[in-house]
């Protein structure tokens, strides 16, 4: 059964946001996915759900997460709203970052788990809270 759902890594300054969608086969794609501004994460969420109706949102247990349920819960009154343990995640998502932007040149020969992304993972943060909420077959 194809299930979308948007995941939410809340942070203080930054939110991760990943859509996500499992698909018949129980195979997961990410259709959208940014790191937005805290100011303009509900605005974020509108244009998550531009790209595709989603049924769940689901945030992390971390930093803000009660505040950004809160406002969730204010401009989404009729989506669900699941609250995930985060704990890990910031290291899963940092091998997560590397399996779609594979390592190019010296970073090769390295062990992924040495080297820190180029860039903010909280996207893949909240792909990784998505991924732990839909294998768990809900």
């Amino acid at each position: 059964m194809t299930k979308t759902v948007l995941a939410i890594d809340p942070g203080s300054s930054k939110c991760g946001m990943a859509l996500v969608r499992r698909d018949d086969a129980g195979k997961l794609n990410i259709l959208w996915r940014a790191i937005s501004p805290r100011p303009e994460l509900i605005d974020n969420v509108r244009m998550a759900s531009e790209v595709e109706a989603f049924s769940l949102v689901i945030v992390g247990s971390g930093t803000t997460s009660k505040q950004v349920v809160h406002e969730l819960r204010e401009s989404l009154p009729s989506v669900g709203i699941l609250v995930v343990d985060e704990r890990n995640t910031s290291l899963q998502a940092r091998e997560r970052y590397w399996e779609y932007n594979p390592r190019r040149g010296i970073r090769r020969l390295l062990p992924a788990t040495l080297q820190v992304p180029p860039e903010d993972v909280d996207d893949f943060v909240a792909f990784i809270l998505a991924e732990r909420v839909l294998s768990d077959g809900s």
